[in-house]
């Protein structure tokens, strides 16, 4: 009776399997976690550590259901910067409005595949925009104060906040937002106007979609713009912020507003 010995699975079986294998795990793991971010929040996200779950999701794989009624997205957003750019003589002089979200927009018009920065300046302004809306009315004026002398002018914008009472205050997520705002806005200015841009001044808004009810009014307009209003800004620098290579990547854009030798 001859006896059968079983041979070993061939090498590139035993890759390939696992290859599946680990691929397989990843998609669970992944369709898992998006599940929980879309879903209603509930104490299984306690499955994740921490902000294990935002810093997975976000801001590769973020998603809402916002695209849906019966709340779809309904008005558009806007980033605006201008700047004051001194010259050799110490001579400053204040540019015209440019639309940000415009240039990173065109990134993504006719394009199949349009990259997720296309819509960074759009985060940017929505985000300004909540937090600011967010604020007391009074400390909405305050904010459109000019904030650009001394060490810090952020934080003695806190302060100046902390002293008009609010019975439900956002400060500090509002100026984690100026932050941001400002900082986007420094790489712009920089981009866009060169080196000798002295401060910077921005502007989110929003402009709602014409009304559901009203979409077969051909008389129907647009609602006015709503516009957050802030001051003149000292330049933010981020950490590990590279003016070249956002200006690299901005300056590309189809929608041309950079000088020409940069």
């Amino acid at each position: 009776m001859t006896e059968h010995l079983q041979r070993p699975a061939p090498r590139n079986t035993i890759v390939r399997r696992s290859l599946i294998s680990v691929a397989t795990l990843v998609t669970l793991f992944h369709l898992f976690a998006t599940f929980l971010w879309v879903a209603p929040a509930s104490n299984l996200r306690l499955l994740f550590p921490g902000d294990t779950l935002t810093q997975y999701m976000i801001p590769m794989w973020g998603q809402s259901w916002s695209v849906f009624a019966p709340e779809p997205i309904n008005g558009d957003y806007y980033f605006d910067v201008r700047a004051v750019v001194a010259d050799e003589d110490g001579d400053e002089a204040t540019t015209d409005w440019m639309r940000a979200t415009d240039v990173e927009l065109s990134r993504a018009t006719y394009h199949l595949f349009p990259p997720r920065s296309a819509g960074l300046g759009i985060d940017v302004a929505s985000t300004l925009k909540a937090e600011w809306d967010a604020l007391s009315q009074e400390q909405s004026i305050l904010v459109g104060d000019d904030y650009f002398e001394g060490k810090d002018p952020i934080r003695q914008m806190s302060a100046d906040l902390a002293e008009i009472p609010s019975e439900d205050s956002n400060v500090e997520e509002y100026l984690t937002a100026e932050r941001v705002a400002t900082g986007y806005a420094t790489q712009i200015a920089r981009a866009v106007w060169g080196d000798d841009v002295v401060r910077v001044q921005y502007q989110a808004s929003r402009k709602n979609v014409i009304p559901y009810a009203d979409r077969n009014n051909p008389n129907a307009e647009r609602p006015p713009i709503q516009p957050v209003h802030t001051g003149w800004r000292a330049l933010e620098v981020r950490d590990r912020q590279s003016d070249v290579l956002f200006a690299d990547y901005f300056c590309s854009a189809p929608l041309e507003v950079c000088a020409d030798d940069r």
